[in-house]
Formats: structure tokens, C-alpha cells, sequence
């Protein structure tokens, strides 16, 4: 019973055949083998996007602090929730890739920026001319850190705020696929038609051995993101390797079905919590994580029986944690967790 993370499961059968597949003859390097341009043509299809350009990374860290990087000068303010994987979960790499641009916090219930917010940190920033840090990026994150859901309205709500100050706009999509099939919208929808400039698509949570793209809506920007790719030591030279797990991703709807199963097991155990008396949700489920507290004693006989998840600071005498469902989750995984929390 994994339920530490998405991180935690391992590769679809469909990934690993891409890979033998990749493995056979030869193939040009550093990105300009013939499967990174099918994968192109193909994200173009799905976004409805003919010239956006497509850049692949190995972790979800390199393509948000390279994304941002290519968005944001040193001297930017990247204005994002307090609770983004970028500002608690990269060891400041956003900052380091962009040399200094500053993370300002912003809070929100649920995860989420609300507009009065977005306009509240924009207004005190960039105040005193010079002197001061200047308004350099949004950066959004879908599926949140607590697990909920942007929709494209609320996206274009807060973008539509950012680009009044001339601000490009970023979507950490470590999640992406969840988001999508928990609202119902399209690519497209969810990013360049809401305002968003630049998207990390997660691949590596949803099955993928360590693959995740970089998707420039504004080509521009994307000869910067080259450079600092190359230099920043994410440029592969075997990338066919990581085209090929991209291609097999996107192939018959595989990273949809994968997320369609997991936002199902995070429901299936979200609805199972929430029925007990003695727990309670923290946050509204809406994807494949859940976060919940329950009286004493939940921790040990999760433990005892085998479970692995995340426990957090405990809060008003209540144990809490977070579980994240995977693509390989099965309803066993989840029955036998809420058998054992309810004891």
C-alpha cells in the first residue's frame, strides 16, 4: 500500500516497450533524433498549438526552474502560492537557474492564488523603482499542492491580472493529466487560451521513468531555454531515450487513462475517509491526492499493517496526512488502508 507519492509507482508496460523499441540501431543526438519530432507534431495536435515549441528534461525541478528562468529576469519577482512545489520543494533552483529572481508568496485557501491576492502582492511590489525587486512572472500550479483543481476560467481570471502588468505566465503541470480529466477541460483550454505562456507537462508522477516537457506557447523564448538547458546540464545526448517515453505517453491517450485510474483511486479513498467519524478531509479531493486528519492512533495501525504515506505535523490533537494515488493503484490498495485507519 504505497501511497506516499505518484513517484513511488513504476513504468507501464507501454513506456518500457517504447524504450526497447528506442534501443535498436542508431539515432541523432541531443534532441534531433526522428521521435522527438514526431513527439512535437504530436503536442502540437494536442494543445492546437502549430508553433509551440517543445523542450524535454528528466525532472519536474529542471523544467519549472528552466521554464521560469526563460520568463523572468534576475532582477524578477516570480509571484506564486507559498505552498507551490517551486517555493517549498526545489532548493531554491528557480532562483539559482534564473540567477536571483525572487519567489514572492502568495497565500490561498486550498493551494490556490485567489485574484484579490494576485492584485494585493502585485501592488506592493516594484513600488519603489530601482531600489526594489520588479514584477517578473506568474507561475501557477495545476493539480496544487493540496490537491485541488485550477479551472480554465479561474486560470484566465488570474492571468488576465498578471498580463495588466506585462507579466509572461507559467503552469507547473507536474499533475497536468490529473487536472484535465478532473475538469473536463482541454489542453488548450487549460493553458494558451487561459493566459498561460509556458507549461510544464508532468510525465515522470503518471508513469514515465523521468520525463517531462517544457512546452513554450511563445516561440520567442524558446533559443533562451535552449542555451540554458545546454547550459544548466539537461541537454541529454541519448535523448531519443526520453523522446521515445514521451511518444509512447501520448500514444492511444495513454497519459489521460493513466490519470483517469489514479484521480479514481484518490476519489475511491477520499469518499472511504470521509465516511468515517473519526476522520475528515483537510482539502476538497479533486485529482489523486487526499489530505486528511483522524483521531490518535490512525498512524500506528496504518503502519503496523504495511501502509506508506506521508504523515503530517499533527493538528489539534489529530493525526494528518497525505496520500496520493498512482496509475498502478488498485481498489485492494485502498480498501485495505480504510480498513486498517477505521480499525
Amino acid at each position: 500500500m504505497f501511497f506516499a507519492s505518484d513517484n513511488t509507482s513504476g513504468v507501464p508496460s507501454e513506456i518500457m516497450a517504447a524504450l526497447a523499441r528506442a534501443n535498436e540501431g542508431y539515432a541523432r543526438s541531443y534532441g534531433n533524433d526522428d521521435i522527438m519530432a514526431r513527439v512535437t507534431a504530436r503536442l502540437r495536435t494536442i494543445f492546437d498549438a502549430p508553433e509551440a515549441v517543445v523542450h524535454l528534461a528528466a525532472t519536474g525541478t529542471a523544467a519549472n526552474a528552466l521554464a521560469l528562468a526563460s520568463l523572468t529576469p534576475p532582477w524578477g519577482a516570480i509571484f506564486c502560492h507559498r505552498h507551490a512545489h517551486i517555493a517549498e520543494d526545489e532548493c531554491g533552483a528557480p532562483e539559482f537557474f534564473s540567477n536571483g529572481a525572487k519567489l514572492t508568496l502568495i497565500d490561498g485557501p486550498h493551494g490556490k492564488i485567489t485574484p484579490a491576492a494576485l492584485t494585493e502582492a502585485l501592488a506592493t511590489t516594484g513600488a519603489s523603482g530601482v531600489h526594489g525587486v520588479q514584477r517578473g512572472a506568474l507561475s501557477l500550479t495545476n493539480v496544487t499542492e493540496a490537491g485541488t483543481t485550477y479551472t480554465p476560467a479561474e486560470i484566465a481570471a488570474l492571468t488576465a491580472i498578471a498580463k495588466s502588468h506585462n507579466l509572461p505566465c507559467h503552469l507547473d503541470g507536474a499533475r497536468f493529466a490529473n487536472a484535465l480529466v478532473a475538469t473536463g477541460a482541454s489542453p488548450a483550454e487549460m493553458t494558451w487560451k487561459s493566459g498561460i505562456d509556458a507549461l510544464s507537462f508532468g510525465g515522470t508522477k503518471n508513469g514515465l521513468l523521468g520525463v517531462e516537457a517544457v512546452i513554450l506557447f511563445d516561440p520567442a523564448k524558446s533559443w533562451e531555454l535552449e542555451l540554458r538547458r545546454k547550459r544548466g546540464g539537461h541537454l541529454f545526448s541519448k535523448h531519443r531515450f526520453l523522446s521515445a517515453q514521451m511518444e509512447a505517453y501520448l500514444t492511444d491517450d495513454l497519459w489521460l487513462r493513466l490519470a483517469t485510474h489514479a484521480n479514481r483511486m484518490g476519489q475511491r479513498l477520499s469518499s472511504g475517509i470521509a465516511a468515517m467519524n473519526s476522520a475528515a478531509l483537510t482539502h476538497p479531493t479533486q485529482a489523486n491526492m487526499v489530505f486528511a486528519n483522524w483521531e490518535q492512533g490512525g498512524h500506528a495501525r496504518l503502519r503496523s499493517g504495511g501502509a506508506i504515506y506521508y504523515d503530517l505535523r499533527p493538528k489539534d490533537g489529530r493525526e494528518t496526512a497525505r496520500m496520493v494515488a498512482s496509475w498502478n493503484t488498485t481498489d485492494d490498495h485502498v480498501d485495505r488502508f480504510l480498513s486498517l485507519l477505521k480499525g
